[in-house]
């Protein structure tokens, strides 16, 4: 869904296997953006667009409410990357070297060889293609380096602009998950997109 989803949380599903992928993330560049680890220096630029309240209307958690929330969000993070448990990148504008989102993948079954990817973006630098630009490469790393074969990513049904970015990855629309979320105190029905490394393949 997005990638602060059920962040207090510590459970993850799988094994309790490290995975060395995580636990060495490496930086991803791409044209204007470049996909690193997060750290606790990237409270502030985090707080700034994590506060807004556009920005959470379509994902699982609450706004920020102060700085603390977003450095809670760091911490966790940073454990994950720990322990080798899925966690995402820090998106990162080149040219401004300031952090604007996150994306990455924050389920992972190894022995199913499918993974989910959540993104969330600072309103500043909606519609801009920056999304599309960095999960083209999330995917590429899914399936060159965690050896998977399916790439799924969810949204609510009044979340387009995040619909026209799977599509523009290549992702097919698999049809609505009835209640397969609860946020925000209430059960929330999901568009399911996926893609095959063999659709992958035959498109790269």
């Amino acid at each position: 869904m997005d990638i602060f989803d059920n962040y207090k949380e510590k459970k993850m599903s799988g094994t309790n296997r490290e995975y060395t992928v995580f636990r060495h993330l490496p930086t991803i560049e791409t044209e204007r953006l470049r996909l690193r680890k997060l750290s606790m220096r990237d409270a502030g630029d985090l707080f700034e667009y994590a506060s807004s309240s556009e920005v959470a209307e379509h994902v699982t958690w609450e706004h920020h409410r102060n700085i603390s929330d977003s450095m809670h969000f760091l911490r966790f993070t940073i454990q994950q990357y720990e322990e080798g448990r899925p966690a995402s990148w820090g998106i990162v504008h080149k040219e401004l070297g300031k952090l604007i989102g996150t994306i990455g993948y924050h389920m992972w079954s190894v022995s199913n060889s499918y993974a989910e990817v959540g993104y969330a973006l600072s309103k500043d630098y909606w519609n801009k293609g920056y999304v599309t630009e960095v999960f083209k490469e999330v995917i590429r790393f899914g399936f060159e380096h965690m050896a998977l074969n399916r790439i799924e990513a969810t949204c609510m049904l009044k979340n387009a602009a995040s619909e026209r970015v799977m599509l523009k990855c290549g992702l097919k629309f698999e049809g609505i998950v009835r209640e397969r979320l609860f946020a925000k105190g209430r059960f929330h029905d999901l568009k399911m997109y996926s893609l095959l490394k063999s659709e992958w393949e035959n498109n790269s």
